[in-house]
């Protein structure tokens, strides 16, 4: 199954006993990324009563998941918005919850249930889109197949990030290509520079 992302930020607002909730929904391809939403956010709400939020990102290793309570009853925020984005189905996306307290308490299942509940909407009303995920190689090879090597990368849907060149008539090129592809690129490279040219993963 493809994997799929937040496909553009959303916001919606759910009132609960005169609570306000406001979820917020958006596209974070790193930690960096989605703490400086959560940043921004927290500057736009300032006055709020708490900042929920839940990520979850595709890593090398596997998936990552991350959340906070951000003052709530434990379980009771973080989670459930969490599990919200479990439902949807969405990896490399942030959803923040942020609440405005309206001075009825909502108990531990109420709370769950509002957080869930605004994160779902949200994430709804984003949508989703598939992500391609992008492994990066090192080519190394003679200058005299440049071209050839070049060629290759663009018609697997990869790109060169980085090229130099060698007194010694060599090039090395780091390269972007989506995952699924780096095999048939091992085998093509091989055969297109008669094995002059290599590929090593660059971890």
């Amino acid at each position: 199954m493809p994997l799929q992302s937040v496909a553009a930020p959303s916001r919606r607002e759910l009132r609960v006993l005169g609570s306000r909730f406001i979820a917020c929904a958006a596209p974070a391809n790193s930690e960096a990324e989605a703490r400086d939403l959560r940043d921004a956010l927290h500057r736009e709400f300032s006055d709020a009563t708490h900042h929920c939020w839940a990520v979850r990102l595709h890593t090398p290793r596997g998936d990552r998941e991350l959340h906070d309570d951000a003052g709530e009853p434990s379980g009771t925020a973080g989670l459930p918005i969490l599990q919200a984005m479990r439902r949807a189905g969405v990896i490399n996306g942030l959803v923040v919850v942020v609440r405005y307290f309206g001075g009825t308490k909502l108990g531990k299942g109420g709370l769950a249930r509002a957080y869930r509940e605004a994160a779902g909407a949200a994430l709804d009303a984003a949508g989703v889109a598939e992500i391609v995920i992008m492994s990066r190689l090192r080519l190394s090879g003679p200058l005299t197949r440049d071209g050839e090597v070049r060629r290759l990368v663009a018609r697997l849907a990869g790109r060169v990030v980085q090229s130099s060149y060698g007194e010694d008539s060599d090039a090395a090129f780091v390269v972007e290509i989506p995952e699924g592809a780096a095999a048939r690129l091992h085998a093509d490279l091989a055969r297109v520079s008669r094995g002059s040219w290599k590929a090593t993963d660059c971890g």
